[in-house]
């Protein structure tokens, strides 16, 4: 009996995506406008499936980077350990992010994606903005004066500073904390299990979230949004290609071309879900049983990077900045340049691993440099398919990271990480 070869949940969301697409064109063009198409399919059956399936996804960001952190940090033993590579990790992290908005700023003033585009023919919008912050306040409230309130409002920076003193705290009292370790151990495997059971129904979120896009903007929307596309693009290949690969031979001397051969599974999953916290075990795993990276410094580090990490939403933002800036006719000088760097570093900083966030923090950038707000209505049509990009190049960082952390706390198998079919059997962790 021949067994029918069932279709991989990545290749599903890619023929949703097209799909979506093909659909939303259609609606665009072909069908009139009516209580049907408006009503009951755009903004009633699309609506309601995809905002539902980014509303679970969203569900899942604080208990999961909750638990996943307790548990690293946990998984370390030694706090002194976990103290000596929580500096390089985090220190690492915004080293790259701001590495990464100078190279989308440079990139973009080279490309002028903004020049010459006619803002009349753009239907724009108004787009709720945030206060803006000092960066002293920035800094204090990264200390939750209320864990429990920052952990239901999904104040992610707080929820990281508390889920990291509970886990050294536990990793220090050991046995005598033995019943509330086994209990975020368990609630862990839960919040993975309750991942992977929501990403099933990703093809059905994305190919409404994309029919609904689509079937607002058609094809001509892209028209002018062309040249800011290809810089967020350029700008993401850059960082992904020549950054961390120039980082990873420098600091361990392993192959590049090795580690994006193995890693590339997990990059096309990171696409195709436009999900950092989604990755989180595949990311752990494939840096286990594919390059040899001890699970004792991934399972700290990864999912801190898909909390705070987020070099490819900070590349959005500085090209969405010149963009913009180009776009209205605004000028802007080194300070404020300087100012974008340091704002994007922060906002990235406290991002949430689900699709589309990056935009929500957009408006803080924005507004430290008195761009108009309206401007972010002109990119959000095309950010679900450079959201797909830049995900896949935040979860790179992540691991390029962990290698690189690894590495120089002798806890990279070089063995495993230079044989072409590990992963096959188990290996011994490092």
């Amino acid at each position: 009996m021949n067994k029918k070869k069932r279709i991989g949940l990545t290749t599903a969301i890619f023929i949703a995506l097209l799909g979506g697409a093909a659909v939303g064109v259609f609606l665009h063009y072909a069908v009139p406008a009516g209580t049907f198409r408006d009503e009951f399919l755009i903004n009633g059956v699309f609506y309601v499936v995809g905002n539902g399936f980014v509303r679970l996804m969203q569900m899942l960001v604080v208990p999961l980077v909750f638990c996943s952190l307790i548990c690293g940090s946990m998984a370390m033993g030694d706090t002194k350990k976990l103290g000596k590579i929580g500096v390089k990790t985090l220190a690492f992290y915004i080293a790259t992010t701001a590495l990464a908005i100078t190279v989308a700023l440079l990139l973009a003033n080279v490309i002028d994606p903004g020049k010459g585009l006619d803002m009349s023919s753009i239907e724009t919008a108004q787009v709720a903005i945030g206060e803006k912050m000092s960066l002293a306040d920035t800094l204090l409230n990264i200390i939750p004066t209320n864990p429990i309130g920052a952990l239901a409002n999904g104040e992610m920076l707080p929820v990281i500073l508390f889920a990291l003193m509970v886990g050294i705290i536990l990793a220090k009292l050991g046995e005598n904390a033995e019943t509330v370790g086994n209990f975020f151990s368990q609630f862990n495997d839960v919040m993975m299990e309750m991942t992977s059971v929501i990403m099933k129904l990703a093809p059905y979120g994305v190919f409404c979230l994309i029919a609904k896009t689509f079937s607002g903007i058609g094809f001509d929307a892209f028209i002018p949004l062309l040249k800011y596309m290809a810089g967020v693009l350029l700008a993401l290949a850059v960082q992904c290609t020549v950054v961390y690969m120039a980082m990873l031979k420098g600091f361990t001397g392993l192959s590049p071309w090795m580690f994006l051969k193995k890693f590339l599974p997990v990059m096309g999953f990171a696409f195709s879900t436009a999900t950092s916290n989604a990755t989180i075990p595949m990311s752990v795993d494939t840096l286990h049983e594919k390059m040899g990276v001890s699970k004792r410094i991934s399972s700290f580090t990864i999912p801190l990077g898909a909390t705070i990490n987020m070099d490819g939403t900070a590349i959005m933002q500085g090209v969405a900045v010149v963009f913009a800036a180009q776009a209205f006719g605004i000028g802007l000088d080194m300070s404020d340049y300087l100012t974008v760097i340091l704002t994007a570093t922060l906002a990235s900083v406290g991002t949430a691993g689900v699709p589309g966030v990056g935009l929500i923090t957009l408006s803080m950038v924005f507004n430290s440099v008195g761009l108009p707000v309206e401007a972010i209505a002109l990119i959000m049509g095309i950010d679900r398919i450079l959201d797909m990009c830049r995900t896949a190049v935040n979860i790179t960082g992540d691991a390029v990271c962990t290698t690189i952390v690894a590495s120089q706390e002798k806890a990279v198998n070089r063995e495993v990480f230079e044989n072409p079919k590990a992963g096959s059997e188990p290996e011994t962790e490092g």
